[in-house]
């Protein structure tokens, strides 16, 4: 099991699946918060949290940007797809280091092609 938590553990997120890779992206929000994203279907994830987060929306708005209103640490965010699905994209900074290190990183250009580019 994984476990993404906020500094202060307002918020935590389990899921049973480890990720075959996380994203880096450089859009102007990813780039700020600095997160690795892995992406999940809203099933296979819970999301628990003991008062209430902020939520940040920006742009087009389809993404949810999850925060711990006491920490301020970005734990998520949440995205309904063009196909239906609802999406979790857990901050895997928020997951202890040691469960990731076998994963790859791969690194996304959110910020000018939105293509995924080769490191």
């Amino acid at each position: 099991m994984i476990e993404a938590t906020c500094h202060c553990g307002n918020i935590a997120i389990t899921t049973n699946k480890l990720p075959e890779s996380v994203t880096s992206c450089n859009c102007s929000m990813c780039y700020r918060i600095a997160a690795l994203w892995a992406y999940y279907t809203a099933n296979q994830v819970v999301i628990k949290q003991e008062s209430n987060n902020a939520v940040y929306l920006w742009g087009n708005k389809l993404r949810s940007y999850h925060s711990c209103s006491l920490c301020g640490c970005t734990t998520h965010y949440t995205q309904k797809r063009d196909d239906g699905t609802n999406r979790v994209a857990i901050n895997t900074r928020m997951v202890n280091s040691d469960i990731l290190k076998a994963v790859n990183i791969r690194y996304f250009d959110g910020a000018n092609t939105f293509k995924y580019v080769e490191q």
